[in-house]
């Protein structure tokens, strides 16, 4: 991904491509929480949920390694995060992306994700795209791979 949208330290620090340790940890200490999805006793995935408001998480650093997608792990973090949110009290579970990945979007949309809008940030060499997932009503649990 980094090396797709020429993402790097510098311009893009936080993409979950570049992530890093020490920011992981620094975003646990706001209250970030994160989950991971192991295969054979290995972390093959994580996600993080992030409680912006009463009514609002956010899911943040979604990511799978390349040997263990198209295996169900990102959607069930996803689940995961969602259920958690649901427990805190949100109502809504929203996720922003790089608006040019396409697949992502439509990955996303088949999850009941569906696009809210696209903001240009300075400090950013991409699009972002936001999407949001109702929790907790009639259709929500998209169905998975």
């Amino acid at each position: 991904m980094a090396r797709r949208f020429g993402l790097n330290a510098d311009n893009a620090p936080t993409h979950p491509s570049l992530i890093t340790a020490q920011r992981i940890k620094e975003s646990m200490n706001r209250g970030v929480r994160y989950f991971a999805a192991e295969v054979e006793g290995r972390m093959a995935g994580c996600a993080g949920l992030e409680q912006a408001s009463a009514e609002v998480c956010y899911l943040e650093r979604l990511a799978v390694l390349p040997a263990h997608q198209n295996r169900g792990l990102g959607s069930a973090l996803i689940e995961h995060a969602a259920g958690e949110a649901a427990w805190l009290g949100a109502g809504r579970l929203e996720i922003g992306l790089i608006a040019q990945q396409d697949e992502l979007m439509a990955w996303y949309r088949r999850r009941g994700f569906v696009l809210t809008g696209t903001k240009t940030f300075d400090h950013l060499p991409f699009t972002v795209a936001f999407m949001r997932r109702e929790l907790g009503r009639a259709g929500s649990q998209a169905g998975g791979e």
